[in-house]
């Protein structure tokens, strides 16, 4: 590695952080979201096994939701790994290559999840609003362009990202204030100008969350108009009902989405702040993903009871 008046010519290997000013205390930060992990992990596995065994889940809503599992077992593992020995076991060096290929999967796997989102929503949208055709709209052939359109764009828009990142050839540091290798993060390491990487980020950001997110909410609108024109009180809320999962998911990922996104490049939010918050938004939703689903949805958590309990049966 050449340095040239304390810049970096071309860095082979680059320094994760992890939290400023709370290094003393990341080792004991890292259980709680090891944690987190574990039950991401375990949680999503569990939809993984339940969804297809089970003839009754095999419906687009929940087709949908095994994707988003798999996606979240992979965001788990782009992540997790790295964080935890940097928290841990102070492995903080990593080769450059290695975090453009981290920075690619997680930024890649956080926009795959937001097209499913948007998927599951134009699956209630189907559902509620025209259902006699529902199940011939929603075929499987149909599902299956859905979620390869989902994952080429996804693959596409943030393969650029790295990319851009690779014409830099000076840096003015090679220490990445970060638990994992986030775009911006890396951007601003650099020491030449990165108006264009900045740009490609927030159009990648807004061509897809953005994006996704415009018509998560039209769908809710045009749902909510349908589910209002429905006479029955107890319709509206069966209606409803089936819908509250979804919400709640997409709640929880698009209002920390925006936060994390907005306060690293516009806000200012001490380092540390925004450095949990980013993971917190990463971790928690795979998280609590399968729980949301599982408790809503009867066959799931009755399922779940029964591997618990034929676990705890052949024990005794």
């Amino acid at each position: 590695m050449s340095s040239i008046n304390t810049s970096y010519l071309n860095p082979i290997t680059v320094i994760l952080i992890g939290i400023p000013g709370l290094e003393h205390v990341q080792f004991w930060i890292g259980f709680p979201f090891f944690a987190v992990c574990l039950v991401a992990l375990l949680g999503n596995i569990i939809l993984l096994i339940i969804i297809p065994t089970e003839p009754s889940l095999h419906q687009p809503m929940y087709i949908f939701l095994a994707v988003l599992a798999a996606t979240d077992i992979g965001l788990c593992a782009a992540i997790a790994p790295k964080m935890l020995a940097v928290f841990w076991f102070r492995s903080c060096s990593m080769a450059f290559d290695t975090c453009l290929v981290q920075l690619f999967f997680i930024h890649a796997l956080q926009c795959m999840e937001s097209g499913i989102l948007l998927a599951m929503a134009f699956d209630r949208y189907v559902a509620i609003c025209d259902p006699l055709r529902h199940t011939s709209i929603l075929t499987p052939s149909i599902l299956g362009r859905m979620v390869v359109v989902v994952a080429i764009r996804a693959t596409v828009l943030v393969g650029l990202l790295p990319i851009l990142i690779k014409r830099l050839h000076v840096f003015r540091s090679i220490f990445i204030a970060h638990s994992y290798c986030e775009h911006m993060a890396v951007v601003k390491l650099a020491a030449e100008d990165v108006q264009v990487n900045k740009a490609c980020g927030l159009f990648v950001g807004f061509t897809i969350l953005g994006f996704d997110m415009i018509f998560i909410l039209i769908s809710y609108i045009l749902i909510f108009q349908a589910v209002f024109r429905l006479h029955q009180k107890e319709a509206r809320l069966k209606a409803f009902n089936t819908c509250t999962a979804h919400i709640l998911v997409f709640l929880e990922f698009y209002v920390l989405a925006f936060f994390s996104f907005f306060s690293h490049r516009f806000g200012h939010v001490a380092p540390s702040t925004h450095i949990l918050l980013s993971t917190i938004y990463l971790l928690v939703p795979p998280a609590l993903n399968p729980i949301v689903y599982g408790v809503k949805n009867k066959v799931i958590s009755k399922h779940v009871a029964q591997m618990f309990l034929v676990k705890h049966q052949s024990q005794q």
